[in-house]
This record gives structure tokens, sequence and C-alpha cells, in this order.
């Protein structure tokens, strides 16, 4: 059975930092795509980064230059590094995978984990 199981959130002041991690298990994960996407309350499921089997990485412009993902295949885990956060930033953040080239659109990835709550006070 695929899980993903993201890990690392939770409540960060204005200007903090956090690492969320997912981590995947049931298959190995080395030729996927892997990527991070968020939901605010009432608002659509966004894109936020992508990173290819290949290690190209593919970021929204609201988070370029704040957010990293990074992947360690050893680990089957992909990583979200998120500097300078914004109170604009809560949301719950999803990992997702999938099997093809990089999607920036959440109904092209297959799997998904539960969500890690991410909040940033002002």
């Amino acid at each position: 059975q695929v899980q993903l199981v993201e890990s690392g959130g939770g409540l960060v002041q204005a200007g903090g930092s956090l690492r969320l991690s997912c981590a995947a298990s049931g298959r190995t994960f080395s030729s996927y795509a892997r990527g991070w996407f968020r939901q605010a309350p009432g608002k659509e499921r966004d894109f936020v980064a992508v990173i290819s089997s290949g290690g190209n990485t593919v970021y929204a412009d609201y988070v370029k230059g704040r957010f990293t993902i990074s992947i360690d295949n050893t680990k089957n885990t992909v990583y979200l590094q998120m500097n300078g956060l914004k109170p604009e930033d809560t949301a719950v953040y999803y990992c997702a995978a999938r099997s093809l080239s990089l999607d920036l659109t959440a109904p092209a990835y297959r799997y998904w984990g539960q969500g890690t709550q991410v909040t940033v006070s002002s």
C-alpha cells in the first residue's frame, strides 16, 4: 500500500522558517515527480513546488526565492524548506507524487499525503 506521510508543520511567526518532510512507503518513488501543494480554508488546492525524478524544480511565483524543494531518494523522502514565511502562507500543505513528468496541477497527481497544517502569525 502506497503511503505519503507529511510532517514538520506548526505555528511560526512571520519571517520564521519551517521544514516539511514527506516520507513515502509502499514503493520506490525515485522515478516519480514529487510535488507540494497547499490549501487555505475556502480556497482551491494550489501548486507550491515540484521536483522531477531528474532533480529539475519548479516553484510558484509566490514562493520563489523563499521555499526550496529537495529530495533524498535513499530515504524516499521529499522536503520543503520554507523561509521568510508570511501570514498568507498559512494553509494545509500536501505532498503528492506522480509517475510521469512533473506537473503543476493537482489533478495530475495520483498519490497524496494527509496534509500538515502550517500557520504563520503576524
